[in-house]
C-alpha cells in the first residue's frame, strides 16, 4: 500500500484525535479556564505537550483493553470505524456537549463486528460498560476526598490571599499537566487503537532504541489531539468548567486532580502490576471518558456541600450531558454500519 493510500486511511483516526482534543482533552483544563485561573493559551500549550508524551509512553495498556472488544483487521475497516466515531464526537462538540469519545469508538467497533459477522466479546463489553458507570462515580469520590484534604490543609496553614492565589494557579497547572499525560495514555486507544491490528508502519531501530509501529501510530494521534486542543476546545471548556456548576479556584484544582487520577487508574500498567503483586483486585486497563470523569468530579464537589451545593448544580445541563452519553454509542453504531456498507458496496473496499 502506497503512502498516499495509507495517509487517506489514517486520516479518519487523525480526525478522531482532533475531535477528542476539541472535546475530551479540554476537560483537563476546563475547570481552570472556566474559573479564570489559567489562560486558555497556557492551558492549550501544556495540555498539548503532555498529551503527546502520555500517548507515546503510556498508551499501550488501555489500547489493548479496547482491542478485546473486536480486532478490526483491515485498514479500510479501521478507517470507517474511526470516521464514524469522529463524526459522532464532532457533531456532539458542535452542540456544546462533552461527549464520550470512548463510547463513540466502542459503538463503531460494535458496528464493524455486526457488519463483518464477528462475535462481540460480551464479557469485554460488560467490562467496558462497567467502566462507564464507575468512571463518574470514582471521579465524585476522589473529588470529595481530595476536597476535604485540601480544605483541612488550607485551614491549617492559613495562607495570605495572594499566596493562596499563587499556589492555586501553580497546582492547577501541575494537575493539568498530570491530567494531560493521563488523558494521552488512556484515550489514545480511542484514537488509534482500531488501527493497531492493521498498522501500516514498521518498527524503527536506532542503536539500542526501538520506535515501534504502535508508538508511531500513537505519536500521530497525539499530535492530532494537540491540534484539536488549540483550534476548537474553548467552547466545551466553558461548558464543563463553568456552566455545570460555579467553581471556586480551589474546587477547580480538586476537579482536575480527581479527573486525572481516574484516567491514570484506568491506564497505568505499573498500578495494575502493583495490585497483582499484592494479591489485590485489579482494575481493567480501558480507555474511559475524560468528560465523565470531570463531570463526576464536579458533581462530587457539589454534593459534598449538601443541599446548598446540590442547588448550585445546573441539573438541566447535567441532564443534557447524560442524554449525550446515552445517544453517543447508538449514533456511532448506526453511522458505522451505514458507512461500512457504502465503503464496501460503492467504493469496493475490503472492510474485513
Amino acid at each position: 500500500m502506497d503512502i498516499i493510500a495509507t495517509l487517506i486511511f489514517l486520516s479518519s483516526g487523525l480526525f478522531l484525535g482532533w475531535s477528542l482534543g476539541a472535546n475530551d482533552a479540554a476537560n483537563v483544563f476546563g475547570t481552570a479556564v472556566g474559573s479564570r485561573m489559567v489562560r486558555f493559551s497556557t492551558a492549550a500549550f501544556i495540555c498539548s505537550i503532555f498529551v503527546i508524551i502520555g500517548a507515546v509512553i503510556g498508551g499501550a495498556g488501555a489500547a489493548e483493553g479496547l482491542g478485546e472488544l473486536g480486532a478490526i483487521n483491515t485498514l479500510p475497516g479501521a478507517f470507517t470505524a474511526a470516521l464514524s466515531a469522529a463524526i459522532t464526537v464532532f457533531w456532539m462538540t458542535q452542540i456544546g456537549l462533552p461527549v464520550s469519545t470512548s463510547q463513540a469508538i466502542v459503538g463503531a467497533i460494535i458496528a464493524w463486528n455486526l457488519f463483518s459477522g464477528s462475535a462481540t466479546d460480551i464479557n469485554a463489553l460488560i467490562k467496558i460498560i462497567g467502566t462507564w458507570v464507575a468512571c463518574p462515580i470514582l471521579g465524585a469520590i476522589f473529588a470529595a476526598i481530595i476536597y476535604k484534604i485540601v480544605v483541612v490543609f488550607i485551614n491549617g496553614i492559613k495562607p495570605h490571599l495572594l499566596q493562596l492565589d499563587f499556589y492555586t494557579r501553580f497546582f492547577l497547572i501541575l494537575a493539568g499537566a498530570f491530567g494531560s499525560y493521563a488523558l494521552g495514555a488512556n484515550n489514545i486507544g480511542n484514537v488509534m487503537g482500531v488501527f493497531v491490528p492493521s498498522s501500516p508502519f514498521t518498527d524503527i531501530r536506532l542503536n539500542q532504541l526501538t520506535f515501534s509501529s504502535v508508538e508511531q501510530l500513537f505519536l500521530l494521534g497525539g499530535i492530532a489531539i494537540a491540534v484539536g486542543v488549540y483550534t476548537y476546545s474553548k467552547g466545551v471548556m466553558m461548558t464543563v468548567g463553568n456552566n455545570l456548576m460555579p467553581l471556586s479556584p480551589v474546587a477547580a484544582f480538586v476537579a482536575v486532580t480527581a479527573h486525572s487520577l481516574v484516567l491514570y487508574v484506568f491506564s497505568s500498567r505499573q498500578l495494575q502490576q502493583f495490585l497483582v503483586n499484592n494479591n489485590l483486585p485489579t482494575i481493567p486497563l480501558i480507555p474511559v471518558s475524560s468528560s465523565q470523569a470531570v463531570v463526576g468530579a464536579v458533581i462530587g464537589i457539589g454534593l459534598l456541600h449538601g443541599a446548598k451545593g446540590a442547588r448550585q448544580i445546573k441539573w438541566k445541563v447535567l441532564r443534557n450531558i447524560a442524554l449525550g452519553w446515552i445517544a453517543t454509542p447508538i449514533i456511532a453504531v448506526i453511522l458505522g454500519f451505514v458507512m461500512l456498507f457504502i465503503l464496501e458496496n460503492v467504493f469496493n473496499q475490503q472492510v474485513y
